[in-house]
């Protein structure tokens, strides 16, 4: 019942609400996107959502587009700007997300929504974290978020798809803007971004 109907009126709720509060909060990056990266203020791409089907998540652009000779982008660390660093430190970069959780893509809270070039390499427990929509925050996300490694954070993943409720997922959003006033775990061990799932 909670999943089916509740969950869907209180994410409209707590996005549309959090996206009028943070409008200044907003148009600020914009503005200052738009003198660090030009017209490249939005970052978009294709995710798995709900059953893997797939939609087009909303991020602000932290990094530019720099290539090396080979015409290949520059690795993660040595594109992310100045402005970039600063957003991503403070989560701030995901707020274009709650655009998803109106349209009903995603949701407040639940497994973060990865690459589509994962979605042949997950066990069948794995695929799990499908069941449910993806959501901006989420249990692993909470317990180490980009500083565990894969395995732990599939099996947060499946441990809220089975316990999910709206108990908890108020738990995970408070403790969530704990962790962004912290600055915690923001990037993976020895890496600037989260690094890439090669399967089990």
């Amino acid at each position: 019942m909670y999943n089916t109907y509740i969950k869907r009126f209180f994410d409209f709720c707590f996005a549309f609400f959090g996206l009028i509060l943070l409008s200044p909060i907003f148009l600020i990056i914009v503005l200052l996107l738009f003198f660090s990266n030009g017209k490249n203020i939005f970052f978009f791409q294709k995710r798995p959502g709900l059953k893997g089907k797939l939609f087009t998540i909303v991020k602000f652009k932290t990094m530019n587009d720099k290539k090396d000779k080979s015409g290949k982008l520059m690795p993660d660390e040595q594109r992310l700007t100045t402005i970039g660093i600063l957003i991503r430190k403070t989560s701030l970069d995901e707020i274009p997300q709650l655009i998803n959780v109106i349209k009903g893509e995603m949701s407040m809270v639940g497994p973060r929504p990865l690459l589509p070039e994962y979605l042949d390499l997950y066990t069948d427990s794995q695929k799990r974290r499908h069941e449910v929509k993806p959501g901006i925050t989420g249990w692993a996300q909470i317990n180490g978020r980009n500083a565990i490694d894969w395995k732990t954070k599939f099996e947060f993943d499946i441990w809220y798809v089975d316990h999910q409720s709206f108990i908890l997922d108020l738990k995970i959003i408070y403790k969530t803007l704990l962790k962004v006033l912290k600055s915690e775990d923001i990037n993976a061990t020895n890496s600037a971004t989260i690094e890439r799932f090669y399967g089990n």
